[in-house]
């Protein structure tokens, strides 16, 4: 399995700009694979994805050097078995509450004696010759436990010092939920800001990644320069939909009230 492109990014010290996917077409996927992302997550938790279309996703973009992720629907054996052995090479996995949680989350993606990771790597053991994926797979693999409730934020430093997650992934929606407040990504509320600067600087202490949704290029630049080590860009959905709607409007409004 070659190195984890990810992994590569934070090592030289920058941060990974991550796609995302909720339609499950290999077609859509192939497209988002050329567009500059350094990883593309396939999401089955809120996406209308499911295991076949992630793997369909994840062959169209193998021509391509993006690293494939998946954000599971649930921090359950099963699936987070399945989406490794289909060759994810990132989990983001949401709810993450507690380190007990955390630590289910890495024994779920590793091969013993880390892990109780079954092993049976069907595309995922393409990456490397026979046998030679078991091998790397513990060091390659991202795990990225989703941090998204108030109850995680008072977990958060027993959550981060589990072994075996690269970092965390904040869900600003759900995060801004739990304290009462309204669902949408890029936030601005000072509690919430203070929330993030104390996740950023316990992960910075520890050597660890955190990553963020955002809804866009702005929000995104402002989450890195806040120290964010991975941004997601809306999802596919947002991104066309945005444009979409975009030209529509422009039209209407240069065609002096004929459209």
């Amino acid at each position: 399995m070659a190195n984890n492109k990810v992994k590569q990014i934070w090592a030289s010290g920058k941060a990974v700009v991550n796609a995302w996917l909720a339609i499950p077409s290999g077609f859509s996927a192939e497209m988002i694979a050329q567009c500059g992302f350094d990883s593309v997550t396939v999401d089955m938790q809120h996406g209308v994805q499911d295991y076949l279309s992630m793997v369909q996703c994840f062959q169209a973009m193998h021509a391509h050097p993006v690293t494939p992720m998946v954000r599971v629907p649930w921090n359950e054996p099963g699936i987070v078995g399945k989406v490794l052995d289909g060759g994810a090479y990132g989990v983001i996995c949401p709810m993450i509450n507690t380190p007990q949680e955390a630590k289910n989350l890495v024994s779920y993606s590793k091969y013993p004696p880390q892990g109780v990771r079954s092993n049976g790597p069907i595309r995922a053991g393409m990456y490397g010759t026979a046998g030679s994926y078991q091998k790397t797979a513990n060091e390659e693999i991202v795990l990225l436990p989703m941090m998204e409730t108030r109850t995680a934020v008072e977990n958060m430093e027993a959550i981060l010092d589990v072994e075996g997650i690269d970092g965390v992934y904040i869900g600003p929606s759900d995060l801004g939920f739990s304290y009462g407040l309204v669902p949408k990504l890029d936030r601005d509320e000072p509690e919430i800001l203070k929330i993030y600067e104390k996740i950023i600087k316990e992960c910075g202490k520890r050597g660890l990644n955190p990553g963020i949704h955002c809804s866009g290029a702005e929000g995104a630049a402002r989450a890195i320069n806040m120290g964010f080590k991975l941004v997601t860009l809306s999802n596919e959905v947002g991104l066309m939909s945005i444009y979409a709607k975009m030209q529509v409007n422009q039209t209407r409004k240069e065609s002096g009230g004929k459209a």
